[in-house]
């Protein structure tokens, strides 16, 4: 039976990115920056109006698990793809980074394999439409015991909120993993995500979790506050590890009780996306190795740099070098 360092629980969601101005979000009625959830038909009008399109394997907890499996932990994902040409190129990538990808393509599944638009701005900042298809189907059918049963850091996607059946799915990873011995986490995922369901994700966080991974606006989204400090300290009362990037301002670590602040070095992104997802694999990489969690900030900040330096939400780079090259390894 097989071990896991770290296993990811997702949307598993096919990443369709182009460059575009402005206007071009304007006309297209686009929100600039953030993430909104289309429908079938929205989709495919959106899809038709792309450029240039580079296909990737995507979603936030996904791209963790990729960029942890590319740091060399050993790694799996727990997702739902349908079993299309979407769907079987996903699985196919996912093995390709190192990951195992756990569950087969679902033949004749009830809808369409996810995909995710995602239009990056001439400033780096990206807009992401997604139609969670067959992804948001996950249910803890999904949800292998021998899987999360054995993995070292169990990491949650918050985005799978949206429906009873993830609910479900995620308490099943999280008890599951808890059982063997292993560390469950969330990463809050977006702060509409958490005006959705503030009061479930509030819940598990106290009741279930040992880590929370989130950017600023997120951490403030739990308690509805303006106030980063008031928001970071109700976070950390009830949870044991709170993890908070403040983009150009740094990190934030607390830790039953220790503050930990880790600046990092200003640069201008070529392309946003995944730049969350990234820092997490480094920070993930750093716990699953035993290292502070000071070290560990510097590590998610390492691997977050190197992913904002090109168009894609995962590393192109040797990141195990880059580590080296920063004096963490």
């Amino acid at each position: 039976m097989k071990t896991y360092q770290i296993v990811g629980i997702g949307n598993a969601v096919v990443d369709v990115i182009s460059q575009s101005d402005d206007s071009f979000l304007d006309l297209m009625g686009i929100e600039k920056g953030i993430m909104q959830l289309v429908e079938r038909e929205r989709g495919e009008v959106l899809y038709a109006a792309m450029n240039a399109r580079v296909q990737t394997p995507g979603g936030s907890v996904a791209n963790t698990i990729a960029g942890a499996g590319a740091l060399g932990l050993e790694a799996a994902f727990i997702g739902r793809v349908h079993d299309d040409a979407l769907g079987r190129f996903y699985a196919e990538a996912m093995k390709d980074d190192g990951v195992d990808f756990v569950n087969p393509p679902v033949p004749g599944g009830e809808l369409p394999t996810s995909r995710s638009m995602i239009f990056v701005s001439p400033d780096g900042e990206r807009s992401m439409n997604t139609y969670l298809g067959i992804s948001s189907e996950l249910s803890s059918e999904d949800v292998p015991g021998d899987v999360a049963g054995n993995s070292q850091i169990m990491f949650l996607e918050g985005y799978l909120f949206d429906k009873e059946k993830g609910k479900a799915a995620f308490l099943e990873a999280a008890r599951t993993c808890h059982k063997g011995g292993g560390k469950a986490g969330i990463a809050i995922s977006d702060p509409f995500c958490v005006e959705r369901h503030r009061v479930d994700f509030l819940l598990l966080i106290e009741n279930e979790l040992d880590f929370v991974i989130g950017n600023e606006a997120e951490i403030k989204s739990l308690f509805e506050t303006d106030d980063l400090e008031e928001a970071l300290a109700k976070t950390a009362a009830i949870c044991p590890l709170v993890v908070c990037t403040r983009s150009g301002d740094g990190v934030t670590v607390l830790s039953e009780g220790t503050r930990i602040d880790v600046p990092v070095d200003k640069i201008v992104p070529v392309d946003a996306t995944g730049a969350g997802d990234q820092f997490a694999a480094g920070f993930l990489f750093g716990m699953a190795t035993g290292r502070d969690y000071g070290t560990c900030a510097k590590m998610g900040n390492v691997c977050a740099r190197e992913v904002i330096s090109h168009i894609g939400p995962r590393p192109e780079a040797n990141m195990l070098n880059l580590l080296r090259e920063d004096g963490l390894l």
